[in-house]
């Protein structure tokens, strides 16, 4: 985990790599509570027998469940001590481009593209390039940049 006790320090790593995530699985359970959730019953990933006849041969993850795991694998590799709460302010950019199997292993790497400070309520703004990669292959299943808010 990276820690920063200050908006500055934050700030000075600026276009580099800040930190990766561990690894997580995604299970054929998170993507069942996932479209549970969304609504998004596609056979592609809740039925297992059909899927298993499909181009992948298995159910995969949702795009938009990969991307949801991109605030707890950000928690899980970066604090900001000085920070009270956080919130996503948006996304630039996202393409999936890869697909995620059922009981892969993801982790993302988090490298800071900009960051700034605001005044009202005092905090910092930063914009993230998120690469979220599946174990063992080299191209990325989601690219996306995170925009958030950091708030003293």
């Amino acid at each position: 985990m990276r820690l920063f006790e200050t908006f500055e320090s934050v700030m000075a790593l600026v276009g580099q790599e800040v930190a990766q995530s561990d690894w997580v699985r995604i299970t054929q359970e998170r993507i069942d509570v996932f479209a549970n959730a969304t609504g998004d019953h596609q056979w592609i990933h809740s039925d297992p027998i059909r899927a298993s006849h499909g181009p992948f041969k298995t159910t995969i993850a949702h795009g938009f469940l990969s991307l949801s795991m991109v605030p707890k694998l950000f928690e899980q590799s970066i604090k900001f001590q000085m920070c009270s709460m956080a919130i996503n302010y948006g996304l630039n950019k996202v393409r999936f481009t890869d697909v995620l199997p059922v009981n892969s292993r993801i982790k993302a790497s988090f490298s800071l593209i900009g960051a700034n400070l605001i005044e009202e309520p005092k905090g910092m703004q930063s914009t993230w390039h998120v690469e979220l990669k599946r174990e063992g292959h080299d191209k990325p299943v989601c690219v996306a940049e995170s925009v958030l808010r950091h708030y003293a």
